[in-house]
């Protein structure tokens, strides 16, 4: 690779000191000095824990360095920071109200546009969190059947509370007492888990496709969708779609329409208001007396600006045909990752949707070659992750991606020179 790209600030010349003072003010004040998926504490230290600000593709960290933003804050921004129309549809919504003691007129008009966009939506919910709207899934279809037994995939990751969080501590049996355990794309796995849970089967939760951090990412197979439809149209069970990761990235609409199988239930959160607080539960007539019933709220739940931004983010994303251009700009990505790759003798493997890049080391159980690539290429300008999946935003260009290009290379050979050949 000696094509020179796009210039970047080399190691050396990229300044620490604010975000290191941070991080020692925040050890005193805040457990652990920071927690949950975005601590990097764990990450190696070329990485940045306090941002500044963004703007399209491009993040700066709190000391001024600049990046091309390959995590988009771990999925919400898919139309790039601080989208013009998002913005002034939030900007506009905010001069006449936020937090009030009811919802805007906007609420109406986000959950019309949403029934009217997803397939097997009549009806819509709104939270803040990817969690609420899982959880809320899993209380609406215990309601509906009167049953109490979930079905997940092992490993899967569906939210941070006691019946989901993937950390154990804090967790009692209780909490996971209703949760039975199938194998993604695994049909014989699921059948049997369904057999197990017998006529107290409330639901079976699937995510789009497996996205389980630190492993390799693996497409829905349809005969497996497919199965687990059926076996929720025999036993009375919803299916629930965990859309909260890859809703409106994969397809303008719950992500397994393009196969043909709709879920009754649907979990969304992340890309639904490009960064703006908002989650969603979407689903079928035969489940609105059930969503009804249940009392599910929370002081922030009806704020009227993150609803204005989704009703924004969902027309650009239809009007801007953000989904294609992702498609697009992470296909030109992964070729170009798979050439250095090869030219750089490093074995790699390269799973999951173009849009939703994972890149994996062959050998590499302790993610030890993962990190020293992603270290490198964080100090060459570019936010990539060793263990998660990363995201396209419909913002990144060929420019972009030409950055990229030259950072990866340069992490590329980090790896080969500490680790060799493989």
């Amino acid at each position: 690779m000696t094509e020179q790209l796009i210039p970047v600030t080399s190691s050396d010349d990229r300044p620490r000191s604010a975000d290191g003072q941070l991080r020692r003010r925040a050890r005193a004040v805040i457990p652990g000095g920071m927690y949950g998926h975005q601590n990097a504490g764990p990450l190696p230290p070329e990485y940045p824990q306090f941002m500044r600000g963004g703007r399209g593709a491009r993040i700066w960290d709190v000391d001024g360095n600049e990046y091309v933003d390959l995590m988009c804050s771990y999925g919400p921004v898919v139309l790039g920071h601080q989208h013009a129309a998002v913005e002034a549809a939030a900007r506009a919504q905010a001069e006449r109200g936020d937090c009030q003691n009811g919802p805007g007129e906007v609420m109406v008009e986000l959950a019309e546009l949403l029934v009217a966009t997803v397939r097997h939506a009549d009806w819509a919910l709104f939270a803040k969190n990817g969690t609420d709207a899982t959880t809320m899934c899993c209380t609406i279809a215990r309601a509906h059947t009167g049953r109490s037994r979930i079905l997940v995939a092992t490993g899967a990751y569906h939210g941070a509370a006691p019946w989901c969080t993937p950390r154990l501590a804090g967790v009692t049996g209780a909490d996971r007492a209703n949760l039975g355990y199938y194998t993604f794309n695994d049909l014989e796995s699921a059948t049997a888990a369904v057999r197990e849970a017998g006529s107290d089967l409330a639901g079976i939760m699937v995510s789009p496709f497996k996205h389980d951090a630190g492993y390799d990412q693996e497409l829905v197979d349809p005969a497996f969708a497919r199965g687990l439809r059926e076996q929720c149209d025999e036993t009375g069970a919803a299916l629930i779609l965990d859309d909260v990761r890859c809703g409106f990235r994969l397809h303008l609409g719950s992500s397994w329409e393009p196969i043909g199988v709709l879920p009754d239930l649907s979990a969304w959160s992340k890309a639904i208001a490009n960064g703006h607080p908002l989650a969603a539960v979407l689903g079928s007539g035969r489940f609105r007396d059930a969503a009804a019933s249940i009392f599910v709220t929370g002081s922030f739940w009806f704020q009227a600006v993150p609803m204005a931004a989704a009703v924004a983010t969902v027309n650009a994303i239809r009007d801007e045909g953000a989904v294609p251009a992702m498609e697009s700009i992470g296909t030109k990505l992964r070729d170009g990752i798979e050439r250095q790759a090869l030219a750089a003798g490093v074995t790699v493997f390269q799973t999951g949707p173009a849009q939703m890049p994972n890149l994996r080391f062959a050998d590499d159980r302790h993610l030890a070659k993962a990190r020293v690539f992603c270290g490198s290429v964080v100090d060459h300008g570019v936010i990539v992750h060793p263990r998660h999946n990363w995201f396209v935003s419909a913002a990144h260009t060929d420019d972009d991606v030409h950055r990229v290009l030259e950072a990866t290379w340069e992490g590329f050979q980090a790896v080969r020179r500490q680790f060799g050949a493989s």
